[in-house]
């Protein structure tokens, strides 16, 4: 690819980030709907939740492919025709006629938008060649995240009670033509010198393992968690990861290289991306229907009572890149999961009259943790690995974050429905969640001083880039 004038990079730059923001407000828009779609589609629970992890496990899914086919195929192409699908999967979502058929577009939806994040970054490595400037961008590309993150429950709140629900969708659809259109003027052609090969039956087993999971962790609940449908898709979900496992590790190209975990810094990464992203996901499904269900909030309030959750992150985030600079990632791995675990704890009291304020205060120090966390998950899961190997690690991590949010979805969902059957109010029925959320703060925090250690530096690869420990 021919070196570019700044101009033309920066502009490159504005239109990945473009579909970023478009992905990253999906996913808080999406939840702060949830109530209101619900009552007009007649959803329980269970629906709501397949609503958020049809997308979801989709996504998760297909991130390595995606990659992959991007390399490939032109990573142009991918990404262009990535915007395409999520277009048009957004504007299906906005008609849907019943639950069913919502959770099948929001799938379309997901099919577009794994080919938008995973390329865009490949995109954006290739056409800024200067360390300097790859990471001024990268950093670019990290304040989009959080502006997106920031503004969706805003302006989610403000279109569902303005217009209703089906407007979150429809705001997708002239963004994401605009940022077709750009793509085919500014972002050049590129592949990959010597692309990987596809492997299907990785993909497959990948498939199978989460939607078979997902499925029977989201309907045990209302089907009974000894019947032979729920027990049988537990078990499938099981042998599927067994299968992925030895498959990948007898394949010269996999789609996850399982060699990669023996690495204690890049498991630690991979777990922390897991676990608090699936705290991150089931505070964001429990809290908009708690917001407005059981308060009695309208959208837009509820959006703009999540707000400090959003703005704490968008602080901290550039602090962590800083702390991470200077002293390494031990220090804000553990203040990551230390904000996590307290807003665990204050959100394990919530009642239908939790004062206002305790729960500002709560989605901050839980901004604050969310903020501090993904510099330190990147860059222990990059730096932990060979230079050449360093964007299959960050993708690998990327799907790790995805799975761990179809995951909060489902078991923040389903811990609820358990504790709703003894009849308490659904705020009382939360607290198990809470808990676990507390419970995965301190494990974060756990993982963060013994993925430091001289020990696990010892198993990173031996040509890792930069020292692991802090």
């Amino acid at each position: 690819m021919p070196e570019l004038s700044r101009r033309h990079r920066l502009a490159v730059l504005a239109t990945c980030c473009l579909a970023l923001f478009l992905v990253g407000l999906d996913n808080t828009i999406v939840n702060v709907a949830l109530p209101s779609l619900g009552q007009e589609l007649d959803a329980p629970l269970s629906g709501l939740q397949w609503t958020v992890d049809a997308y979801l496990v989709v996504l998760a899914s297909l991130l390595l492919l995606a990659g992959s086919m991007g390399d490939r195929f032109g990573r142009r192409r991918v990404f262009q025709t990535g915007l395409v699908l999520f277009t048009l999967g957004s504007l299906l979502c906005s008609l849907a006629p019943s639950l069913g058929w919502l959770i099948v577009f929001r799938g379309l939806q997901a099919i577009g938008g794994s080919m938008l994040t995973p390329v865009a970054m490949s995109i954006i490595t290739n056409t800024f060649t200067d360390a300097r400037e790859r990471a001024q961008a990268i950093g670019a590309w990290g304040s989009v995240a959080g502006i997106s993150m920031a503004l969706g429950p805003l302006v989610g709140g403000l279109l569902v009670d303005t217009i209703g629900w089906r407007s979150i969708f429809w705001i997708n659809v002239p963004v994401g033509l605009i940022g077709a259109l750009l793509t085919h003027l500014i972002v050049p052609e590129s592949k990959a010198a010597v692309p990987r090969r596809f492997d299907p039956v990785g993909q497959v087993l990948v498939v199978v393992a989460l939607a078979s999971a997902t499925y029977g962790l989201i309907e045990g609940p209302t089907t009974g968690w000894a019947s032979v449908e729920i027990l049988g898709l537990l078990c499938l979900a099981a042998v599927a990861v067994a299968a992925l496992v030895f498959y990948e590790r007898r394949r010269e190209q996999p789609l996850i290289d399982v060699r990669f975990f023996r690495s204690v810094p890049f498991a630690g990464a991979s777990v922390v991306a897991v676990l608090h992203f699936a705290a991150l996901a089931a505070l964001l499904f429990l809290n908009t229907l708690y917001l407005q269900q059981n308060r009695g909030y309208s959208a837009l309030a509820a959006g703009a009572l999540t707000l400090p959750l959003a703005l704490a992150a968008v602080v901290a985030s550039p602090l962590a890149g800083r702390l991470v600079g200077r002293i390494g990632v031990r220090v804000p791995m553990i203040l990551a999961g230390a904000a996590v675990l307290v807003a665990g704890v204050l959100l394990s009291f919530l009642s239908g009259s939790t004062p206002l304020v305790l729960l500002a205060v709560a989605y901050a120090v839980f901004g604050l943790g969310h903020g501090l966390v993904n510099t330190p998950i990147t860059n222990t899961a990059v730096s932990s690995m060979p230079k050449a190997q360093a964007g299959v690690a960050s993708a690998t991590t990327s799907a790790a974050r995805q799975i761990g949010q179809v995951l909060g979805v489902a078991v923040a969902g389903t811990l609820t429905a358990g504790a709703a059957a003894q009849d308490p109010g659904f705020a009382e029925a939360t607290h198990p969640a809470w808990w676990l959320v507390a419970v995965i703060g301190a494990v974060v925090a756990g993982t963060g001083v013994l993925t430091t250690t001289r020990w696990a530096s010892r198993t990173a690869a031996p040509d890792a880039p930069v020292p692991i420990a802090a």
